[in-house]
């Protein structure tokens, strides 16, 4: 089922984003808090903080790097590409959505850490609504509280089973 979307200020928001959030998020930031899913050795999960979709969480390695593949060797995309499929495979049993998203967004301007977004869309969602549309921040935000994410979180990372 999908939840109620309220408005978000992408400008503001965009303003307030520093070149490495995610650095700053690994580094104890608390500008910068989240709700971490799992964790291995070189990656880690967490929700997004302002989810588009209910359950949607970033991946990304724990040192900065900024190509999807140019800044990793083979087995390092494919150990993290693994940890994505085990955060994923966690998602759909825990929330069993429609379809998963799986997409990694960035840019070298804002948000240059590379991270990849895992997004499940509800089942029901109208057609016109899926997609892109799903996650644009323009779209609004998803209703939900504090004590909701954590509880997801935490649901999530026990659905998740880590080797």
């Amino acid at each position: 089922m999908a939840r109620n979307r309220v408005p978000f200020d992408v400008a503001r928001l965009q303003k307030k984003v520093t070149n490495c959030f995610i650095c700053d998020f690994l580094a104890g930031s608390s500008r910068y808090p989240h709700h971490v899913v799992a964790e291995t050795d070189s990656a880690v999960a967490f929700l997004n903080r302002f989810p588009t979709l209910f359950g949607y969480v970033l991946v990304a390695p724990k040192e900065h790097r900024e190509q999807v593949t140019g800044d990793f060797d083979e087995e390092e995309y494919i150990d993290l590409q693994r940890f994505i499929f085990r955060i994923s495979e966690g998602m759909r049993q825990v929330l069993a959505p429609e379809r998963i998203y799986i997409l990694s967004l960035g840019s070298q301007a804002k948000n240059s850490h590379v991270h990849w977004h895992i997004a499940p869309l509800p089942k029901g969602v109208p057609l016109e609504q899926q997609q892109y549309h799903a996650l644009m921040h323009e779209n609004g935000v998803v209703e939900t509280t504090p004590e909701e994410m954590a509880q997801f979180a935490k649901d999530l990372g026990d659905a998740i089973e880590i080797a």
